[in-house]
């Protein structure tokens, strides 16, 4: 990258004196893949490591084989190994990578691997960007366009079988609207996946028949009021819909990454929201809302790394909003520049008109044809 000129003082500029900012890159980068966008979140980060003069190493994901050999096959025929190459392997593969004294390390995936990950890298002072997820709240007032809402929130649920970091948790329903918006949700499911989701191919299937099980025991069978049915060896969970649940029922214990949706109830937005501060900071938050005052309020209450109003994931595929993943830290970083001191990036997007765009403009198959 090019040095670039620093302002100085009137009195050091008119002596002849200049100061010149030189960025170099931090080093050897390890960057730890997912197994959900594969591609994605392994060659995006790759790209922006390498351009910026970092050599890098992918550790692919074991859960997805047919990218990793993709992946194996493609590298070495493009890249020179010294710049970059992947590997994979399991758990122990990992455990040995981190005992290598690497100068930068990211990492996409769980809190508990993050703080592995952030564990090893302390032993070298290496500095991290942990992109973690967690328990997204989906806040739903009184005022809120309900057959809109519902059918958006579970679309962000249930896409790509709800393995997605920025994918809505739960959804917190104020008690004077919960039953509508229950019975909404069940159409919704309907409306975008038919009556028999296991034979829509637009309906993903989960990671490994593991993960069919552990998302089958979080189904209290007492509150399913849509789908709970799962084959493990198909690696097929039906969207399952939760209510009422309970802020003590396991469901809500940590980020579920699979396709179901728990409907809790709320009386009163002010404790709703100091209920939703008490928990792990979301790496995403939505509210369903046409009252201002309250999308003020959950917007300079709530923190998240990126967001929406009316609207679930979308932000996702828009390149000028940046996401904060709210558990990264990028340790080592001494600089006093506006860009560098404590302070997080969020961006809400926000759906002025609550029925549009149709979320189905958002799949493969429609996009060509959608259009304002």
């Amino acid at each position: 990258m090019k040095p670039v000129e620093a302002p100085l003082p009137k009195f050091l500029a008119a002596s002849g004196h200049e100061g010149i900012v030189y960025r170099e890159p931090y080093g050897v980068t390890l960057i730890i893949c997912p197994f959900n966008g594969p591609l994605l979140l392994s060659l995006r980060p790759a790209a922006a490591a390498l351009s910026a003069g970092n050599p890098c190493i992918l550790k692919l994901s074991q859960a997805i084989a047919a990218t990793d050999e993709l992946l194996l096959g493609l590298i070495p025929k493009y890249f020179e190994p010294e710049a970059l190459t992947a590997v994979s392997g399991n758990r122990e593969t990992v455990t040995q990578l981190l005992q290598l004294p690497f100068d930068f390390i990211f990492l996409t995936g769980s809190v508990n691997v993050g703080k592995v990950v952030m564990k090893a890298a302390a032993e070298h002072l290496t500095p991290v960007l942990l992109e973690l997820g967690g328990q997204n709240p989906a806040i739903v007032d009184e005022t809120a366009n309900l057959p809109d809402a519902a059918k958006k929130i579970v679309w962000g649920a249930m896409a790509w079988g709800g393995q997605w970091c920025t994918s809505p948790g739960y959804a917190a329903v104020h008690e004077s609207v919960a039953e509508p918006f229950v019975a909404q949700c069940k159409k919704a499911v309907v409306d975008l996946y038919g009556k028999d989701p296991k034979n829509n191919s637009d309906y993903s299937r989960i990671v490994s028949p593991s993960d069919v099980k552990r998302l089958a025991s979080l189904i209290d069978p007492s509150k399913v009021v849509s789908g709970g049915k799962f084959d493990e060896s198909a690696r097929y969970l039906e969207p399952t819909i939760l209510y009422p649940v309970l802020w003590s029922d396991k469901v809500m214990e940590d980020e579920i990454f699979g396709p179901i949706l728990p409907i809790l109830t709320y009386s009163d937005l002010a404790n709703l929201l100091l209920k939703i501060k008490s928990l792990p900071k979301p790496l995403a938050g939505y509210v369903f809302s046409r009252n201002q005052q309250t999308i003020n309020r959950v917007l300079s209450s709530v923190s998240f790394g990126g967001g929406a109003v009316n609207q679930t994931n979308i932000f996702l595929f828009i390149e000028t909003m940046p996401t904060e993943e709210w558990e990264a830290q990028a340790s080592g970083i001494t600089t006093a520049s506006m860009d560098s001191i404590p302070s997080r990036m969020r961006s809400p997007f926000s759906s002025r008109h609550p029925t549009w765009p149709s979320i189905t403009c958002f799949r493969p198959t429609t996009w060509r044809r959608c259009k304002r």
